[in-house]
């Protein structure tokens, strides 16, 4: 048996075999994202892509990095709703541990790292609930890391280190079982530090101190459904992220105050209502109607309070400050 953290990580990410680097459909097989929405939500990013491109004056060069870019969704979209005088100047760059797809468009960079620096926006849309991280349970008075086989049994391992012991104590200091979030705030750490100016974006379910959930959060996702997290490699292992942590460790790089906002009233921001076209039109324009229609349906799933309205938005300036779109 080995910890959570460990076994994660093979789980999801073993070359050629694990769930993200397999040959299989890909992420949106099993689970649907805000990347997944389509056209809706990456209009709205675009948004947002074009007030920081403002911000910095629109320099010649100006990238988009999505990290964890799945197979290129809202990449994909983007290349289409970004305005046409900044797509002249963007590149589009995919990080992600899977093979590039064999129907991405040339404009878009594939790639396994991280770029040295990057100048414009960085976007992780649900990317750190996928950072492997080690499961704790309360023995007595010591936290202890969960061990588990490739069946998903558990059993108690060792008191835990220092260095998480600390990250416990300042950030889930109650409950029976935690997830030590500090390799979350390493990869955000990480990835804000190779934005030289710009906006760092991470989208995420998760959770804050003062409401961290008692049992902690690590489940699975197959083909849709939530399920028992077994890390053989077949099903998608996921943990909420503690949003106020990783925004701590993004900030101290950047050295700026980050925004942390719900995804409803970040989108209501950028224009998104989820209210329903007059009926009206659908006799002027019925095929603008539909369209209309269809758009309201998604903007009403992205911003559902119970749904993907709850994520958090952690937006992080890195030399400019947060665009006014965002703090009205």
């Amino acid at each position: 048996m080995r910890r959570w953290k460990d076994a994660m990580t093979e789980a999801l990410y073993a070359p050629g075999a694990g769930f993200f680097t397999g040959l299989g459909a890909g992420p949106a097989a099993h689970f649907r994202t805000s990347a997944h929405a389509g056209p809706v939500f990456a209009r709205a990013i675009a948004r947002l892509v074009a007030d920081v491109d403002t911000a910095l004056g629109h320099p010649e060069r100006f990238d988009v990095v999505d990290v964890g870019a799945g197979r290129g969704e809202l990449l994909r979209e983007l290349a289409t709703a970004l305005p046409e005088p900044l797509l002249q100047r963007v590149r589009l760059i995919g990080v992600e541990v899977a093979e590039r797809p064999t129907d991405l468009s040339q404009m878009i960079r594939w790639q396994r790292e991280l770029p040295e620096h990057a100048m414009g926006v960085l976007l992780a849309t649900e990317w750190l609930d996928n950072v492997p991280l080690d499961v704790v349970v309360r023995d007595g008075a010591v936290w202890r890391y969960a061990l588990v086989d490739k069946h998903g049994n558990e059993s108690l391992g060792d008191a835990v280190d220092a260095g998480d012991d600390e990250w416990l104590r300042t950030w889930w200091p109650d409950g029976d079982r935690a997830e030590v979030g500090r390799t979350r705030d390493a990869a955000w750490a990480h990835a804000v530090g190779r934005l030289s100016t710009g906006l760092a974006l991470a989208v995420d379910y998760g959770h804050t101190r003062a409401a961290r959930p008692p049992y902690g959060t690590l489940t699975s996702f197959v083909r849709g459904r939530q399920a028992s997290p077994v890390p053989d490699g077949s099903r998608d292992l996921t943990a909420h992220v503690a949003a106020d942590a990783v925004a701590t460790a993004g900030s101290a790089v950047a050295g700026q105050e980050p925004l942390l906002v719900r995804q409803a009233d970040a989108l209501a921001a950028l224009g998104l209502s989820g209210r329903r076209p007059p009926i009206e039109a659908a006799r002027a324009d019925p095929a603008g109607y539909l369209r209309a229609l269809a758009d309201a349906s998604t903007a009403a799933e992205l911003i559902a309070p119970d749904g993907l309205g709850a994520h958090f938005w952690l937006l992080q300036p890195v030399g400019i400050g947060v665009p006014p779109t965002m703090t009205g």
